[in-house]
């Protein structure tokens, strides 16, 4: 069965890649996507299946109600892009100023929706339910993945599927990995309020842009003396912002920055304690501070058994020479939160192709993807999906 089904998936490549093409040179940002998540309802729609809209605010979910009783999977996929200029030279080239799929969201999306097609013909021959989440928002705190819960998209939901194509991996592999496989992302403000006065007389006045660089530096020290060094983290300051003039000293300096853990209790030291160096250092100086943490989605946890299915899935359609076990990334990916709620696994595609300039990185104003790439996120999708829901009975 799934053999036949990746055949017809193959079939249909062409409609998926003028898809995936049409998001391309229409992209939507995060939070401003209308007519992307009426075209998935609308071809979801045109499939047969049960469509809700508006999901958690612009999300889209469509479920296909097998012919036999079982359980239910749900298989995700993003829809958002960046607002970034497109600067590649091909026919699909956004015609949107300033807005662009520059991380693969409308390949994610074009696969999902030819795995739905190609379910949704056999539906009744498949025991259980599948569940096509469509996500708005993956790219901005906060993201589509908690509204979208919190509207129910994984009610009655016993295990789910999310994929990313990478452009820095050959078109035609695939990675999984076990456990821990990116952080959580969290941010940080810090203002220094000091006393600003005229730059020749600075015994007068409390400088917070002293006061900041040494805070900056005394943060580097987190890391290094207070994290287990088995334990992986990073903290980061990103951003500065003090002062107007070469002679005079501001009231006040706000350092921003971002933190990235994969375990809860690393997490919870760092945010306590960049609070209590913060103080410190003001005190220090005689200056006052103003400190907010700010949490973003988890760290995602590949749940063993699942990743062990797409992994064995992968190899049986591929060949065990296109699958590779991979390392965990400091990035982060909303998908977390699904996996809090339920098991759940999250594998990669390779998308780079030479050949066509598909070489550049996520979020570069020239970034492309191998569009086969569909092909293998929609064909694991479809054998991880029907193993699961046949007891591993239904294998390639």
């Amino acid at each position: 069965m799934i053999g036949q089904l990746s055949a017809k998936l193959d079939e249909i490549y062409p409609e998926m890649v003028t898809f995936r093409r049409d998001l391309h040179m229409y992209p939507e940002i995060s939070f401003q996507e209308e007519m992307t998540p009426k075209k998935i309802s609308d071809y979801l729609k045109g499939l047969g299946l049960e469509v809700r809209t508006e999901v958690g605010g612009r999300g889209a979910v469509g479920l296909l109600r097998g012919g036999k009783p079982g359980k239910t999977v749900a298989l995700r996929a993003d829809f958002d892009a960046l607002p970034i200029q497109d600067e590649k030279e091909v026919e699909y080239k956004s015609r949107i100023p300033g807005a662009m799929h520059a991380c693969g969201h409308d390949l994610h999306t074009a696969a999902l929706l030819g795995v739905a097609k190609v379910l949704s013909e056999v539906k009744e021959e498949i025991s259980g339910t599948i569940v096509f989440i469509h996500q708005f928002a993956e790219e901005l705190t906060p993201g589509g993945a908690k509204p979208m819960i919190e509207d129910g998209c994984l009610d009655g939901v016993d295990v789910i599927y999310g994929a990313h194509v990478m452009s820095d991996v050959p078109v035609g592999q695939v990675g999984v990995c076990e456990g821990y496989a990116s952080t959580a992302a969290d941010e940080f403000e810090i203002i220094v309020q000091g006393k600003g006065g005229h730059g020749s007389q600075p015994h007068l006045t409390v400088d917070p842009l002293v006061t900041a660089c040494q805070l900056v530096l005394n943060l580097q020290q987190i890391i290094s003396r207070r994290v287990d060094p088995l334990k992986s983290a990073v903290l980061t300051v990103g951003a500065i912002n003090c002062g107007s003039a070469p002679n005079i000293i501001p009231d006040a300096a706000t350092i921003k920055g971002t933190v990235r853990t994969f375990d809860e209790e690393t997490r919870t030291l760092i945010e306590e304690t960049i609070g209590q160096v913060a103080r410190s250092t003001c005190d220090g100086t005689g200056a006052d501070c103003e400190y907010t943490y700010y949490r973003d989605a988890p760290s995602m946890w590949n749940d063993p058994a699942e990743t062990s299915r797409v992994e064995e899935m992968a190899a049986l359609l591929f060949g065990e020479e296109k699958v590779e076990k991979i390392s965990p990334m400091m990035g982060s990916e909303d998908f977390a939160y699904y996996q809090k709620e339920v098991p759940g696994t999250y594998f990669f595609t390779g998308g780079e192709n030479p050949e066509i300039n598909a070489t550049f990185p996520h979020h570069h104003p020239k970034f492309d993807v191998d569009e086969r790439a569909m092909l293998m996120i929609g064909k694991v999708f479809i054998a991880a999906a029907l193993n699961y829901l046949s007891d591993g009975r239904i294998r390639p």
